[in-house]
């Protein structure tokens, strides 16, 4: 598990960001796999669950996971849902409340607004950043009553700059969408490659967000232990694992 070194600073809420160690899974899925939605065996994914709460310090039935949909859909929790939520983005302000996001090459990023004690978890990869899901999500902090001034902002381990291959019609995507996006984008050999993070960290700035950590893991890289859908195909595997991501407030 990594740790933010700015959030580690605040002792009303815990946070963690798990890679694959420490988990019971096998084969393909070996470790600490927390994606219900993998064919990993359920019991399996489940006791990697409860492995993670008790790391966290959480009731397992107070980890709130989203059915992740590439959107920009954001969730306020004030009590724990009867059935799992359709979205990317969770904020509450609930303690004993677990807000948890899987993984395994997007980013993974948690907030922390220490004045009114709220938190937040959201998925982004490429699809829901480019949907604005951090934008959403940060609406969500304002109308909650948040200053974007105050808000702590980690974006944790993904898939980095050099290992992220794009084709052409990707990079037009993003060119068309804003011209000044072609700044994320780097050419080495004939090959295209994007900064997930960079991009990410632009939108959380211009709403005058400064307080940002960029937690920096390449998922992609075996030695980091994560795991990868990218390194996953490219070994021509059939599914792969999930990392966690979890904050709460005590």
């Amino acid at each position: 598990m990594f740790k933010s070194n700015k959030l580690s600073k605040f002792k009303k809420i815990r946070h963690g960001f798990f890679n694959r160690l420490g988990g019971v899974s096998k084969g393909i899925y070996k470790g600490l796999n927390c994606g219900l939605g993998s064919d990993d065996k359920i019991i399996y994914v489940r006791k990697n669950i409860e492995k993670v709460c008790q790391e966290i310090g959480c009731n397992k039935n107070n980890l709130i996971l989203l059915n992740q949909i590439h959107s920009n859909k954001v969730h306020k929790i004030l009590e724990i849902p009867k059935k799992k939520l359709k979205g990317d983005s969770l904020i509450t302000n609930k303690k004993g409340i677990a807000l948890g996001i899987l993984t395994a090459d997007c980013a993974p990023v948690l907030i922390y607004d220490p004045v009114n004690n709220l938190i937040g978890a959201l998925h982004a990869g490429w699809k829901g950043a480019y949907k604005k899901i951090v934008s959403s999500t940060l609406g969500k902090f304002k109308s909650s009553g948040s200053n974007f001034k105050d808000l702590i902002v980690v974006i944790g381990p993904s898939i980095g700059k050099e290992n992220y291959e794009v084709r052409n019609d990707f990079l037009d995507k993003f060119i068309n969408q804003k011209r000044s996006n072609k700044k994320f984008f780097k050419i080495k050999r004939n090959k295209i490659y994007f900064s997930l993070n960079d991009y990410i960290k632009e939108q959380l700035m211009k709403f005058g967000v400064k307080n940002i950590e960029i937690i920096k893991k390449d998922t992609y890289l075996l030695s980091n232990n994560f795991f990868s859908a990218r390194r996953s195909i490219r070994n021509k595997l059939n599914d792969y694992g999930r990392n966690i991501s979890v904050i709460m407030i005590k």
